[in-house]
């Protein structure tokens, strides 16, 4: 399989700290077998995973997972798969999937840059959502943004044809950062009119976060380019 080199330097994740409730706990512990899925550094079977073959989107760090299940519950004709490295919001997901009885969702709990990198077979997935991720917004940590031309080629194989990648951000400055790499992208056209952003996808469940900016005043970027 080959790889497409990332800096070492970038993860899908920020470091942070968090407890875990023992609900939470138990789930990682007795519902992991049932829906999370090992790192390897082979690339995943995804129609044996989830025992059949249909449209599946990946989403990259889904926080507390509630995007996720809302998705999982609205399309059963489509498959999920979650990445996110923090347990607390992993082990939320778990719940929230065992109490709905949703079963095509499954859970990778690793850095995704390296999932993509390894795990991940090209043209697997018809869509992918990476909701507000990390602005990084200080000049001199701007070399650790997520969205840089090296994850967007990962991105980019990972897509069928035709498939789409899904972006938001509420940090303008990343926004327009984010369009300007993706619109580099040979294999990948923006959606927008104008080539801008577009309108904010009624599936998508605004997060609490975004809630919270919203009655602050902030401002939504929300951003889809396909792969030709």
């Amino acid at each position: 399989m080959h790889e497409t080199s990332h800096p070492r330097s970038i993860r899908s994740f920020v470091t942070r700290g968090g407890r875990i409730t023992a609900a939470q706990q138990r789930a990682l512990t007795e519902l992991w077998p049932k829906y999370g899925v090992a790192y390897d550094t082979r690339p995943l079977d995804l129609a044996a995973l989830f025992a059949r073959d249909a449209p599946r989107t990946l989403e990259i760090g889904f926080g507390n997972g509630e995007n996720l299940v809302a998705l999982a519950r609205a399309h059963p004709e489509r498959d999920y798969l979650g990445i996110e490295v923090h347990r607390p919001g992993v082990g939320r997901l778990l719940l929230a999937l065992e109490g709905e009885r949703l079963t095509n969702v499954r859970v990778i709990c690793h850095d995704a840059v390296e999932v993509l990198e390894r795990q991940v077979a090209p043209g697997s997935f018809a869509e992918i959502l990476i909701l507000f991720p990390d602005p990084w917004p200080k000049k001199r940590h701007h070399k650790r943004r997520l969205l840089q031309a090296p994850f967007v080629a990962l991105l980019t194989r990972a897509l069928s044809s035709g498939g789409v990648l899904r972006l938001a951000t509420d940090w303008q400055p990343y926004a327009l950062e984010m369009l300007t790499v993706l619109s580099a992208a040979q294999e990948l056209r923006n959606l927008a009119a104008g080539d801008g952003c577009i309108e904010r996808p009624a599936e998508r469940l605004p997060t609490r976060f975004e809630l919270r900016g919203t009655r602050l005043g902030h401002r939504v970027w929300d951003l889809a380019f396909r792969r030709s």
